[in-house]
């Protein structure tokens, strides 16, 4: 085995006339450069040298050479080959690569054009042509409501049944861990805080109406809309990518009537059932933490909630629930259908349509509490 010399560089003065005489020896690759920083030490040597063009270079008695070597003299010679230069054979195929190569141009960033109001304004052109989709998408699945009203018998009740099934029956465990916590946590909370003021009873009437009127439609919208409302998005996605949609186009399957319209229709009925299950759970856990913190009975809890609630505040959660299932299915539909054949449109559509589904569900119920400000009191 070779031994390995450590690279060295030796100046000599030829004559008065004549420049520098630049050998070279020892091993030029990148371990031994890198050994004991000794391309540090080679930078100072070749630094005085750089821009002379009298100075020769010999470098045929280096033993062995690597690009990183041959790039550390190209630096040094203003990457260029100086006039008086002697080379190995072996050498010579490193210098004239370094050579074609030539000087490497990284072209230049493109500067950003759009100023802050050009974005604005593309974000509303952009909300606006969403904002129509979505409308012709509502008129569509109105018409396709309409058809199957007039024929129930063609209608895809088997589509309807599936998403009843998912969306709603599989959506029963988590509605009901959530909605038992939230009520274990309300409840709780509030106690210790009407028990400051003695108004020990008033817990039922402050948990029945915050959770049958608001926090259970609303809690078990924002669940469905992450669960089935990505669901469906990510499933009408993936019909894209692998051109499903367009080939029910060819055999006349329209995609209203038989992928969007099954999808509200079974949100629409799943929901208020959803809704119901999560009032129970919630009221159960608040029941639980009366019992614990107060020590109100639930015999107690349950003859005063008829009193506490009005039925309106039970038939406005039921109307939520069902407005809230279809505004659900139809955003998830609305960006399910604009998906592009890949993956990354697929991710970044699911996101936005989960996103886009809760922040309308939220705008739903404040209009909702502005609408019936006065009633159910």
């Amino acid at each position: 085995m070779p031994t390995v010399q450590s690279p060295k560089l030796t100046l000599s003065q030829t004559s008065s006339q004549q420049g520098a005489l630049v050998t070279a020896s020892g091993t030029w690759q990148v371990h031994t450069l890198a050994h004991d920083n000794a391309i540090k030490a080679i930078d100072a040597q070749l630094k005085p040298l750089q821009g002379d063009a009298n100075a020769s270079w010999d470098l045929s008695q280096i033993d062995s050479m690597d690009h990183i070597g041959a790039q550390l003299f190209w630096n040094a010679w203003g990457k260029q080959r100086p006039a008086q230069l002697t080379l190995a054979p072996s050498q010579e195929e490193f210098f004239r690569r370094i050579e074609e190569t030539g000087p490497l141009e990284t072209p230049p960033s493109r500067a950003n054009r759009l100023t802050p109001v050009m974005k604005l304004g593309m974000t509303i052109l952009l909300f606006f042509e969403h904002l129509k989709g979505f409308i012709a998408l509502v008129g569509q699945v109105t018409q396709d409501i309409g058809r199957f009203a007039r024929h129930p018998m063609r209608g895809p009740w088997r589509e309807i049944s599936a998403n009843i099934f998912h969306a709603g029956f599989q959506a029963l465990g988590i509605t009901a861990l959530v909605g038992f916590l939230i009520g274990v946590v309300l409840s709780y909370l509030s106690a210790q805080q009407l028990r400051a003021f003695g108004g020990d009873i008033y817990l039922v009437n402050l948990l029945g109406m915050s959770v049958i009127r608001e926090l259970g439609p609303l809690l078990a919208a924002i669940l469905v809309a992450g669960r089935s409302g990505s669901s469906i998005t990510a499933q009408l996605g993936v019909m894209r990518v692998t051109e499903e949609l367009d080939a029910m186009l060819v055999m006349g399957i329209s995609h209203g009537f038989r992928l969007i319209m099954p999808k509200v229709l079974a949100l629409a009925i799943s929901m208020p059932l959803l809704v119901i299950w999560t009032d129970t759970a919630a009221l159960i856990g608040g029941m639980v933490a009366a019992k614990v913190e107060l020590n109100l009975s639930a015999r107690y809890f349950i003859q005063k909630l008829p009193d506490a609630v009005p039925l309106a505040n039970y038939m406005i959660g039921l109307g939520k629930g069902v407005i809230f299932g279809m505004l659900i299915a139809l955003v998830s539909c609305h960006f399910g259908l604009r998906i592009k054949a890949n993956t990354e449109s697929l991710g970044h559509g699911t996101t936005t349509a989960v996103v886009t589904a809760i922040t309308v569900v939220i705008l739903a119920d404040a209009v909702f509490a502005i609408v019936f400000n006065g009633v159910g009191y």
